[in-house]
This record gives structure tokens, sequence and C-alpha cells, in this order.
């Protein structure tokens, strides 16, 4: 069984996918500038009994990429609109690292929509990312990563990678900043760094990143809002290798969401499906197989909404609860 790519046209724009299988249907939503093709080695066995949709987010991939809207809404919008015209009205969703932001802002968009919820080294918990990502979003910064087009510069960064990712650590330094710590998943952001020598593809992944980042890190937190996903199935996963989003991110989003089942891979990092694609298969159909499936409840949803956070029934030791209280109010910041 092999995925295939199908386009539609929606709202006037091109939109690409990756579909493939039969059955419950599971919905696979990306990172930023990344695009449905970092699943390939899961969706095959996905698919043997479900239908996995795979989409390339707009301006990413082999999506359109014009000059719109790249904020986390418009995105969970984007899945909303595919999944009507495909003719499917309910998913298991699995998001990673910025998918991970969108399939949460899905959730809380669309509920009626979703079935369980899998996050994968998921942006949106807390403004902690990788000091490269805040670099980037600062105005002008996006300029200088048009340098890889030139010719010759692209190998050099290559290769000055993978020498940094066989370094050991340095005299006086502890193993956790080895240069091959550091610049763990460097093969994979390659692979992403190559799709935005395109111009369009470059403009897009700007705008994405200024949506959700600031040289102070993420700026879409969902902390405020995670008590709606009290009778959601939950999944998540992480490496414990991450130098993009931080695997402590995993603990928090345990201390907040207590019963969501939280699996860290070692030795894997910002793509553990891509690191143990077998063990993460298996994972996911496990999780889809030993849970029912949420029934949307609107009485239910507006006793929550009414209600509002409930701090009492977060778990953890004092600094972790400390960690999340302060990431709430750091979410209210207007500054």
């Amino acid at each position: 069984m092999t995925a295939r790519i199908e386009y539609r046209m929606i709202h006037g724009y091109r939109r690409a996918f990756r579909i493939a299988g039969e059955g419950p249907a599971i919905l696979l939503i990306h990172g930023i500038g990344d695009n449905s093709s970092t699943f390939d080695e899961i969706i095959d066995e996905l698919a043997r009994d479900h239908t996995v949709i795979a989409p390339d987010l707009l301006g990413h991939g082999l999506s359109e990429k014009p000059r719109a809207d790249y904020s986390v809404a418009a995105f969970a919008n984007g899945m909303r609109d595919l999944l009507v015209v495909l003719g499917i009205t309910r998913v298991t969703v699995v998001g990673h690292s910025l998918g991970g932001g969108v399939a949460m802002q899905f959730c809380y968009q669309f509920p009626r929509f979703v079935q369980r919820l899998v996050l994968v080294a998921a942006g949106g918990v807390t403004t902690d990312v990788n000091p490269v990502l805040r670099l980037a979003s600062v105005p002008g910064v996006p300029v200088l990563l048009r340098g890889l087009r030139l010719t010759g510069v692209s190998p050099l960064v290559r290769g000055t990678a993978r020498t940094l990712a066989r370094a050991d650590a340095l005299p006086g330094l502890p193993e956790s900043l080895a240069p091959r710590a550091v610049i763990t998943d460097h093969q994979d952001l390659f692979r992403i760094l190559d799709d935005l020598t395109d111009p369009h593809a470059h403009a897009a992944f700007t705008r994405t990143l200024r949506a959700v980042v600031d040289w102070r890190g993420q700026t879409v937190t969902m902390l405020d809002r995670a008590y709606l996903t009290e009778r959601l199935p939950m999944l998540v996963v992480w490496g414990d290798n991450d130098t993009v989003i931080p695997v402590h991110h995993a603990a928090l989003i345990g201390a907040a969401i207590p019963h969501a089942d939280v699996e860290i891979f070692a030795g894997a990092g910002h793509f553990p499906f891509r690191d143990d694609p077998r063990r993460f298969v298996d994972l996911v159909l496990d999780f889809i197989a030993t849970t029912e499936p949420i029934e949307f409840d609107p009485a239910n949803w507006h006793a929550l909404m009414s209600a509002g956070q409930r701090l009492d029934e977060m778990v953890g030791d004092d600094d972790l609860l400390g960690e999340i209280f302060e990431a709430m109010e750091d979410e209210r910041s207007v500054s």
C-alpha cells in the first residue's frame, strides 16, 4: 500500500495532501517548514486499518504559497475545510511540532470533528523554543537564510553539521552540551531548509514563524484552554534529545492534563516518529484500539467553558505546578 498525493481547490487555493487506506480516519499534521512527506515511514502502516490523511499546510510542501493568513487558527480552519471537502466528519488528530499546536487549536475550534488527540514534540506549551527560531523571527534575520541558496554554502553548512554531530563533549562541559547533542535532528532540519531555498516557501515560512514565535519565544500557547480536553483521549510523545522544543514540555502537559498518556522515546530527537517509526506506529495504533472516541457533548462543553480552568485538578510537585502557573501568567502578559 502506498500513499497517493491528491489535490483539492479550497477557497481558490490548491491544497495538497497524502491519503491512504480505509477505515476510521487519522489526520497527520506536520511542523513548520516541513511537509507531509515527513510521515512517509508511518503512513502505510497506519493505513492498514485506517484512512490516513496527511495534508501539506498552506504555504508548505506542494500546497500553494500565497500571501495569506498563516496563524495557528487559520491552519486549523484549513484542516476543517479539507475534511469537509473529503466528506470526513470524525478523526484522530496527530500533530507534530507546530502541527501539535494546530492540532490543539483544531480540537478547540472544531470539537465535533475530534475523536482523540496525539501530540508529538508539540509546540504551544510554553514560550520555550530553540534560540535559532527566536532569532529567525527577528526582522531582517530571515534575509540571511537566503544565503543558503548561494552555490557552495549549503554543502559547507551540511559538512560542518555532520562533523559536529560526531564530536565528543568538550573538556569541562557536560555531555548534554556536546555538539552532537545540540544539533540532534540535523538531517531532518536540513531536509526542511532545502525546501526553504524556494523564495515563495521562504516567505511562507517567515510569515508562519512570526505568527507563533518572537524574540522571546513562542507566543501562542495552550495551557489556558487545556482544561477543555477533560474527556478527550490524549497521547503525548517526545524524544528525550529534542533540541527544538524541550522534552520537559511533556511533563508540563502531563501535569496540566493528568489523564494524558505520556511516552518518552529515549535517544530520539524532535522527530520521534522518524527515529523509531515501528514503536511510534505500534503506540498510536494501541492508543486508538484501547480508547473510546469522544463524542461531542454541547452541554458538557458549555459546563467546562462556564466553569473555566480548575487549577486544583492539576498534578505534580510544587516546582512543576509553579512553572505551569508562571507560564499561564506569562500568557496573560501584554508586554
